[in-house]
């Protein structure tokens, strides 16, 4: 008997690797067979080595070009039809648009489509924001009208969203917190730091919150408040949120903050913090959240979807209104002043990452629902 095939559809390699890798090799030590279509830039090695079938597509992040967008859906069009899975495994905004409707016109079984954030579309305001997002949503209509569907949310706000976007019943939709995190990999560390390091790590986005974060650093040091403040991550050239190499580089030059670059072994980045912050506008689940909790970090985020859902405010961190430098500042201020609350709300965070965030649950949240689809799907 032949295996099942499942087919993950995802933006760009080092994001299956970093989001989607240990479910993948657990559904494989399953039994399924794995594909990864994907747009490839240096991950192919791990992706090839954990024994799964890498295709190759060209899923632009930056581009929404008519005629560019065409030409990826016939890409997928044609993977879909050549690899023929049982099941779609569609992960970010652009491979569930158009993998759905690829689906739909190969006739895919089986559609799993994992929602981790909105993006900045849902996060703009003003006259052409609406218009884009009253497309956006009837593409979410038409790409997830699938008999044989499941969705995946990371947050309350977006399920609400996709529910009254797609009008599917309640029993198309799963709530899981985020990736998961491998608590064996992130462990509790003590903060030894004698100068507080405060810690942003993400892709340098605007809507990540960077510009907020420089300006609280700013202000912290025009008071002279004694702390380090790094900077973890690089510019995405594919994403129109994307802060410039030439102004972190400035930033650096005027005292403002350290650029650690992008990491790969974030337990390691994590652990050397003192608190890590996370200014974002909207996020699905953020992964580096979790992982802070899992190290045993207090935590300082917005107060905005996907943020709130991954920390206990006042108990394992601190909530603060998006787009608001100062009280950012205010609260980073507050947790440098006060090393037992920081230190309390460590070992807060890592209760709660060991209660809802240990990855062995994620994945076994994945299987399920992969059974299931392969179930209906014969």
């Amino acid at each position: 008997m032949s295996k099942v095939k499942i087919l993950f559809l995802v933006n760009v390699d080092w994001f299956f690797v970093s989001h989607r890798l240990p479910i993948a090799l657990a559904a494989a030590k399953k039994g399924y067979e794995v594909h990864v279509a994907t747009t490839v830039t240096n991950k192919t090695e791990i992706i090839k080595k954990s024994g799964f079938i890498l295709h190759e597509v060209g899923i632009s992040r930056g581009t929404t070009g008519l005629f560019s967008t065409f030409k990826t859906l016939i890409s997928i069009i044609k993977i879909f039809k050549k690899v023929n899975p049982t099941i779609v495994h569609l992960v970010t905004i652009k491979p569930i648009l158009l993998g759905g409707i690829a689906a739909r016109l190969t006739g895919i079984q089986g559609v799993l489509a994992a929602i981790s954030g909105l993006g900045y579309v849902f996060i703009e305001q003003g006259f052409f924001a609406s218009c884009r997002r009253f497309f956006i949503r009837a593409l979410y209509r038409f790409s997830l009208n699938h008999q044989n569907l499941k969705i995946i949310c990371q947050n309350l706000n977006d399920l609400e969203e996709i529910q009254q976007t797609s009008k599917l019943p309640n029993s198309s939709f799963s709530l899981i917190d985020g990736s998961g995190v491998s608590l064996r990999k992130f462990q509790f560390h003590t903060d030894h730091n004698k100068i507080p390091k405060i810690m942003m790590a993400s892709r340098m986005l605007k809507d990540k919150g960077v510009l907020e974060f420089i300006e609280a650093a700013t202000e912290l040091k025009n008071i002279n408040i004694k702390a380090d403040f790094i900077l973890v991550g690089d510019p995405d050239a594919d994403n129109p949120s994307s802060i410039t190499m030439s102004q972190i580089t400035a930033w650096q030059q005027k005292g403002i903050i350290e650029h650690w670059g992008h990491q790969d072994e974030m337990e390691n980045i994590l652990s050397q913090a003192s608190v890590v912050v996370l200014p974002s506008y909207r996020e699905g689940f953020p992964k580096v959240l979790i992982e802070a909790a899992a190290c045993g970090r207090a935590v300082v985020t917005t107060d905005v979807p996907g943020c709130r859902d991954a920390i206990k405010n006042g108990i394992s961190g601190v909530l603060v209104p998006a787009k608001n430098s100062s009280a950012l500042a205010e609260a980073i201020k507050r947790l440098i002043m006060n090393p037992e609350v920081c230190r309390e709300m460590g070992i807060e965070g890592r209760k709660m990452a060991e209660e809802r965030f240990d990855e062995q649950k994620v994945i076994d949240q994945h299987l399920s629902l992969y059974d299931q689809i392969a179930f209906n799907a014969k």
